[in-house]
């Protein structure tokens, strides 16, 4: 139901009547602040049954940190536990990502195909930061549903989906090419565009693949809510960063700043 679940943790009495009776008020209330989440409270309870010096035990507790992980809807909420549990047991975060994909990953088909490979896994070389291969495998899946789809999918795709929201290069020119091409009234073969070798062959890679899709309209959907959710997020965060300094804004830059955060957060809380 979208709730912010904690647990309260407290010692040496039954209930938090009695802890309050006889430990006062003030310690209560730093037992509260000090709750932790649903997710934190599940791994440590598992951790207490476990040996983590200990090879299987920690197999298991790997293979059991996933089946939680899994269930995290917020992929913003994922990263962070992911990169806590990595530092804090030793275990690397490619390793745990590999355990959630397993798991979502073979989820039955009636889920969204977007939902199953909505995952970020972001793997860093050297200096280089490396696209997160979901936001590739979704940049696919627009271009397999532009040539696919043409009379469905240009319309919406172009107006939510502009150039500057595709990370990937290749898949940036391919898309590109392609609003250019049906901006025409050209919903001929795509691939004669391209002259160069290794963008054909990318291309018909894309269309062999099985995106496992159903019903197309639906499909479209769920691709701009999650675009549309990013964007959203990002100028959440674009915000947030603004008010953290504040001392050059007016009173009413600022106010305008927080009215802005405002809708964004009650339009985020609307999408599902």
């Amino acid at each position: 139901m979208g709730c912010d679940v904690r647990v309260l943790q407290i010692y040496g009495a039954k209930d938090p009547d009695e802890f309050v009776i006889k430990y006062g008020p003030e310690r209560f209330n730093k037992c509260v602040d000090s709750a932790i989440s649903l997710v934190e409270f599940k791994v440590k309870i598992l951790k207490q049954n476990l040996n983590l010096e200990n090879v299987n035990d920690k197999i298991k507790f790997l293979n059991e940190i996933a089946k939680i992980l899994s269930k995290v809807d917020n992929n913003i909420e994922k990263e962070i536990y992911i990169d806590k549990i990595s530092k804090e047991y030793g275990i690397s975060k490619e390793a745990i990502y590999g355990e959630v994909n397993k798991i979502v990953y073979n989820k039955v088909n009636d889920k969204k195909v977007l939902e199953r490979n909505i995952i970020k896994n972001y793997i860093k070389k050297d200096s280089d930061e490396k696209i997160d291969e979901a936001i590739i495998k979704r940049e696919k899946l627009v271009i397999y549903i532009l040539i696919n789809y043409p009379k469905e999918s240009f319309e919406p795709i172009n107006k939510k989906i502009q150039i500057e929201d595709i990370k990937d290069k290749i898949n940036k020119e391919i898309i590109s090419k392609i609003y250019s091409k049906y901006s025409e009234g050209k919903t001929g073969d795509i691939l004669s565009e391209f002259e160069d070798e290794n963008i054909v062959n990318y291309l018909s890679g894309i269309m062999t693949e099985d995106f496992g899709i159903i019903d197309i309209n639906k499909c479209i959907d769920d691709l701009l809510t999650i675009y549309n959710k990013e964007k959203l997020i990002n100028e959440k965060n674009r915000i947030l960063k603004n008010l953290e300094n504040t001392e050059n804004m007016t009173k009413e830059e600022i106010k305008k700043l927080e009215e802005n955060l405002n809708d964004i957060i009650i339009k985020l809380a609307k999408i599902k």
